[in-house]
């Protein structure tokens, strides 16, 4: 068959510094990291799904998430990325209603998730799925 044949999907984004995304994303938040002949990112999330990251000497960070963790309980991984040094207070809006912690509850509307932002500033989130 030709045409639009996909065998698979991934998703990319920039950072401005390889070395300190690289760091971030292996040793804060303790993702399989691997570096192509290129220099760019391979990240292994635990779904077994790839990301790209690649650096861009005019990265300006995503204006939207680029990439969500889902995880069981929303509070214990804000916990457990607040004692990594990760901040997850990053929306000071009163009207976007997370929590002290970042967390805006989902309150039967939605999944509780806290964002955060890595080096490049990039958003991330964390939510209950």
């Amino acid at each position: 068959m030709t045409g639009f044949t996909p065998r698979n999907a991934f998703s990319g984004f920039s950072v401005d510094d390889i070395a300190t995304a690289e760091t971030f994303y292996r040793d804060t938040l303790g993702l399989d990291i691997a570096q192509n002949a290129m220099g760019a990112l391979d990240l292994t999330l635990g779904s077994g799904a790839h990301v790209f990251v690649y650096a861009k000497p005019d990265h300006e960070p995503a204006g939207f998430t680029v990439l969500n963790f889902a995880v069981d309980d929303v509070e214990a991984a804000v916990d457990d990325l607040n004692a990594r040094g990760v901040v997850t207070k990053i929306y000071r809006d009163p009207d976007f209603g997370t929590d002290e912690k970042g967390i805006a509850r989902g309150n039967g509307r939605g999944p509780d998730i806290a964002w955060f932002r890595d080096p490049a500033g990039n958003v991330l989130s964390a939510l209950k799925g």
